[in-house]
């Protein structure tokens, strides 16, 4: 049993629900997702490992972390303005239902869209248009999490292990640290921004971790 503090690495697992009706909109637990209706099978359904402090997760969530004790199950409720935000009333828009049909779309109440890169809920369509809320779908929706606390992270090739799964979208990579270095193979090419922006992660949640290389292993067409 240990205390958590900010900057630790800790692994943990998590069901969430909505207060209102007890909805699971997110877990780590397969078991659950299935018994609850929400599984995907493109989801990663084990262990998160988080670092105290970067907001990796809600940070009213990661906040009540700081001080447990690992080895222990705690449940957090989290209010919708420190949760998901407020609903706002600018972010309910009217569109033209002509625009919809430029692009084939017969929209219908619930229909979920993604508009310039915006994901919007169809409210309701009547008169020639359609209202689209731009909410976040938990906006205004008070959260109950429960969350265990498995342990808390030492091992600095893990920690990086973590930090790749949440912040570079790839899949492939093998991860090397020894005497402060890492080393960090992939079959997918990442951009030297990305990789700036992650070293400087590193930098700030795994100081012992000095220097990271990156090798693209391109993969050969047979």
């Amino acid at each position: 049993m240990a205390i958590i503090k900010k900057h630790d690495f800790v692994e943990i697992e998590y069901t969430a629900r909505t207060k209102e009706d007890n909805a699971v909109f997110d877990t780590t637990q397969e078991a659950v997702a299935k018994k609850e209706g929400v599984y995907n099978k493109n989801n990663d359904y084990s262990p998160l490992i988080i670092s105290l402090g970067e907001n990796t997760i809600l940070k009213a969530l990661d906040e009540q972390l700081i001080g447990k004790e690992t080895g222990s199950e705690y449940t957090f409720e989290i209010s919708a303005e420190n949760a998901f935000g407020k609903k706002d009333a600018r972010l309910l828009q009217m569109i033209p239902l002509s625009k919809f049909r430029q692009q084939n779309i017969q929209p219908v109440p619930g229909l979920q869209l993604n508009i310039d890169g915006v994901f919007g809920i169809v409210k309701t369509v009547s008169g020639g248009r359609c209202y689209v809320d731009f909410n976040n779908p938990l906006s205004g929706r008070d959260i109950v999490y429960n969350v265990k606390v498995n342990r808390i992270v030492e091992d600095d090739k893990e920690k990086l292990s973590s930090l790749l799964k949440l912040h570079l979208p790839i899949k492939d990579a093998e991860v090397e640290v020894k005497d402060g270095s890492a080393v960090i193979k992939s079959k997918s090419e990442i951009p030297k921004e990305a990789q700036e922006e992650f070293k400087k992660i590193v930098g700030r949640t795994i100081p012992a971790i000095k220097g990271i290389e990156f090798i693209y292993n391109k993969q050969e067409n047979k």
